[in-house]
């Protein structure tokens, strides 16, 4: 059972102010998390959490993680071009198959430039000049495990260089003038288990020994970027920071210490465990249909959160209407003219009838950033509920004129109708 940040009457408050669907965001859950990593790190000097904006790319969801001290790790030059007007001076630029415009205004704005490839090399010297400090991206191939639990597999993942190319990567870049340097690394996604991050530590803390004994070279930084994930199944247990932070505090003392390294940052890239449970999507039953099964049809859809269509993921269903009713075996589904546009497959769940809302749980990150426009439907509201207990419009709902603003040659005029 996983019970929501508001309360039936609450939400009644907000649903007939605006229209569902939307997004609706905790200020204090989120603040509360941010707190709890940098007290759970706080042994780390140098402890720097850099947010993963491609999970929530909200301004105000932002400002709430800046004044609780966090940086922005971004992936592309929008979210760096954000980032940089809202005054973030703390920036980490995390991508892949990069264009060199972005490099160069990465470089301009001063964000750390995280290389995903020893090839990309030749494409950040034709961009820049190579900037003194920077971070190489680390896939140790093969298959990680933590005991007898396979947790995924870094072979496959497109991102990261070998160890071979890391290394060769950190002499030539030290070469052409580089003097400080990090080492990032993501094995394993969306981990529930307090054991993921102080085993990733050790990893690469031997990495960094090794680098220091081979090449000289004493790292500033490493980025433990994301990995811990949220309990999406009410049945699983929630991952425990503090818990995690001592973890890899005692990996720190116990490999880095000893080599000389006691002067190691401690960086994380955190965006789904941050946001993921401090947001919902609200949306309301307005459809029944029996056939070979029985549907419910909501008015959101995976445009609005893409999440269960995509990899067929679970989150969590409410109904603040019926939270304790008789249950029934249902299909939660929305309107697209698509088969994998559902958001539960034969749950079980109290009876829902038309006009009772719903709540999909742990949609605060890759929800509303994952949307999209397929069959011209429009992406949702989001709205902050804040510490103080009111609601807030955080993004407006998008409008058919601003579907059709993008149209090159055609005039829509809008029915005022």
């Amino acid at each position: 059972m996983k019970t929501p940040f508001i309360t039936r009457d609450q939400l009644a408050e907000i649903t007939a102010h605006y229209p569902t669907p939307f997004h609706l965001y905790d200020e204090k859950g989120i603040r509360e998390k941010a707190r709890a990593l940098n007290d759970a790190f706080s042994w780390n000097k140098g402890f720097k959490e850099y947010f993963a904006v491609k999970a929530t790319p909200t301004p105000a969801i932002l400002r709430i993680l800046q004044e609780e001290n966090c940086g922005v790790d971004c992936a592309s030059y929008v979210e760096l071009l954000m980032s940089h007007k809202m005054g973030f001076q703390d920036i980490m630029f995390s991508s892949n198959n990069t264009p060199q415009e972005d490099y160069q205004y990465a470089n301009q704005i001063g964000a750390t430039i995280n290389l995903d490839a020893y090839e990309d090399i030749e494409h950040l010297k034709r961009a820049i000049a190579i900037p003194e400090t920077i971070s190489v991206r680390y896939n140790p191939g093969g298959v990680f495990e933590l005991g007898t639990d396979i947790m995924d597999h870094p072979s496959e993942a497109k991102f990261g260089m070998t160890k071979k190319q890391l290394f060769q990567a950190l002499s030539e870049l030290q070469e052409l003038g580089a003097k400080y340097f990090g080492v990032h690394s993501f094995l394993a996604s969306n981990t529930v288990t307090n054991d993921y991050y102080p085993e990733l530590a050790r990893q690469l803390f031997e990495l960094a020994v090794e680098i220091k004994s081979e090449l000289g070279i004493s790292l500033d930084f490493i980025n433990l970027s994301g990995g811990i994930g949220v309990n999406y199944r009410p049945e699983q247990e929630a991952n425990d920071i503090a818990v995690i932070g001592a973890g890899v505090h005692r990996v720190y003392d116990e490999v880095l210490l000893p080599a000389g390294l006691g002067e190691v940052k401690i960086y994380t890239e955190l965006g789904r465990f941050m946001l993921a449970p401090h947001g919902i999507l609200v949306t309301k039953a307005t459809h029944r249909k029996e056939t070979y099964r029985t549907y419910i049809g909501v008015d959101a859809s995976a445009v609005n959160l893409m999440r269960p269509a995509m990899y067929g993921a679970y989150h969590h269903i409410t109904n603040m209407d019926n939270p304790q009713g008789t249950s029934e075996v249902v299909d939660v589904v929305g309107s697209l003219c698509e088969n994998n546009d559902k958001f539960a497959v034969q749950r079980e769940l109290p009876v829902t009838t038309i006009g009772d809302t719903l709540v999909i749980h742990d949609t605060g990150a890759h929800g509303f950033s994952m949307g999209y426009q397929y069959n011209a439907k429009l992406r949702s509201a989001e709205i902050l509920y804040t510490e103080d207990g009111s609601a807030r419009l955080i993004r407006r709902a998008e409008k058919p004129e601003d579907y059709f603003a993008t149209f090159a040659g055609l005039d829509f005029e809008m029915d005022e109708s």
